[in-house]
């Protein structure tokens, strides 16, 4: 589950606890891991599909709107905080927002791989330990409010 886009950890992580009843670490391990499986093939592959997809010019035309809307709105972040911007971009546990979304911006802003995989891994984990937090605080509420 951690693996699929838009959910990722985020749903994983409660999921894994509050259904499958795992533990707070095995949900944290299981879920970052499966997180962070499709990033390799997205940071590297997201260039040769886009470069075989711009031959169309369907594709062409959605490419570089995308390109220039997100230069636009992100190139100042990008420029001043760096690394530490894919990094908390991730982090954020927020739709639109992790692995998927930090690949396509480190492909988007010209992000090496050697860059881009340790700053996404880092968001991931980060967005990994505050999902766990809040969901095994939820949990422990939900059960003491019940409970009394």
């Amino acid at each position: 589950m951690g693996a699929i886009p838009i959910s990722e950890l985020r749903a994983a992580i409660p999921v894994a606890i509050g259904i499958y009843k795992m533990s707070p670490f095995e949900a944290f391990f299981f879920s970052v891991l499966g997180n962070l499986l499709p990033v390799i093939p997205l940071l590297l592959f997201l260039e040769p599909v886009s470069n075989y997809l711009r031959r169309y010019s369907i594709f062409d035309t959605f490419f570089t709107w995308l390109f220039s809307k997100t230069r636009r709105n992100h190139t100042e972040s990008f420029e001043k905080y760096g690394l530490l911007a894919l990094t908390i971009f991730v982090a954020i546990p927020l739709p639109a927002t992790g692995a998927w979304s930090g690949c396509a911006a480190a492909f988007v802003f010209g992000v090496k791989f050697r860059h881009a995989l340790p700053a996404i891994a880092a968001g991931v984990m980060i967005a990994g330990i505050i999902v766990t937090a809040v969901t095994v605080t939820g949990i422990g509420l939900v059960d003491m409010i019940m409970g009394a």
